[in-house]
């Protein structure tokens, strides 16, 4: 590892996790992967290798059966639900399909980390909330219910939300999930920028090749207000890292590049050359 890596603070790391459910179903099998503050990790699989499950372990919403998980530079494993509260607390995370409070406005949905995370009152955090939602260009939607909007637009919501507390740690699921082509690539220039906005490490869990891609070239321009390709020397694009998982296993970690030269025909569909096709 460079002296350069070295310099970053671990923000997660998972230790040989393992996992089954119903004592049979092996969801995953010796997991450990690592992110140094500024990483973005694009982690790819079919439906069922583990991508939402490591996801959740490293929030401590499943518990792993063995290994070590640790975050921000301290072993969380044995943490009680009230440590978790807190460690939670330097984390933003987008659930697949939005995750929003159906029974909640917009403006309580992304309200929520604040109000529930501090002693603020909703008065307090209306100010953040405008701003967050202004980020997603939704600031219109402040009264309006989840089922008033449509999934882009629900999605956003959720960035909104995931965003709002400034965390360190961004984790996105499946964020552009059912969503058609033009849609999708608005949700992860979004995402993009929240990532260069907010200087946090990112994780995205997606299907889709073409969200990796985009992580991995493109970076926001606060003066152009446009995304823009990211130059092949800049830290950004060495700090971005694809991962596939086969059966609750990491079967492939490397850049974009080694990505699209792999051989092995599982690792071959997440590439950009098997994606265009």
């Amino acid at each position: 590892m460079s002296n350069n890596a070295t310099a970053r603070p671990s923000i997660l790391r998972l230790d040989n996790i393992s996992l089954t459910f119903d004592g049979v179903t092996k969801v995953l099998d010796g997991v450990s992967m690592e992110m140094l503050a500024g990483d973005t990790k694009i982690i790819l699989g079919a439906a069922g290798a583990g991508k939402s499950v490591m996801l959740k372990i490293a929030l401590g919403l499943l518990r792993s059966a063995s290994g070590r998980i640790y975050l921000f530079g301290q072993d969380v494993t044995d943490f009680t639900e009230n440590q978790w509260y807190e460690v939670r607390s330097r984390i933003g995370v987008l659930f697949q399909e939005g995750g929003l409070f159906d029974s909640l406005t917009i403006e309580e949905n992304v309200a929520y980390p604040l109000v529930n995370r501090s002693n603020k009152s909703p008065e307090e955090v209306h100010p953040h909330v405008e701003e967050a939602l202004r980020f997603v260009e939704l600031a219109h939607t402040l009264d309006k219910f989840p089922s008033e909007l449509s999934g882009g637009m629900r999605r956003r919501v959720g960035i909104a939300r995931a965003g709002i507390s400034d965390p360190d740690l961004l984790l996105y699921d499946s964020p552009t999930a059912g969503l058609d082509p033009i849609t999708a690539n608005k949700i992860m220039s979004l995402i993009i920028q929240e990532r260069e906005t907010r200087n946090a490490t990112s994780a995205i869990v997606t299907h889709r090749f073409q969200d990796g891609h985009m992580m991995a070239n493109f970076r926001y321009n606060s003066e152009s207000k446009r995304l823009e390709r990211i130059p092949d020397d800049s830290p950004l694009r060495q700090r971005t890292r694809f991962i596939v998982m086969r059966e609750g296993r990491i079967v492939f970690e490397g850049s974009e590049r080694e990505l699209d030269a792999s051989t092995d025909p599982y690792i071959a569909k997440f590439s950009m050359q098997r994606s265009a096709h």
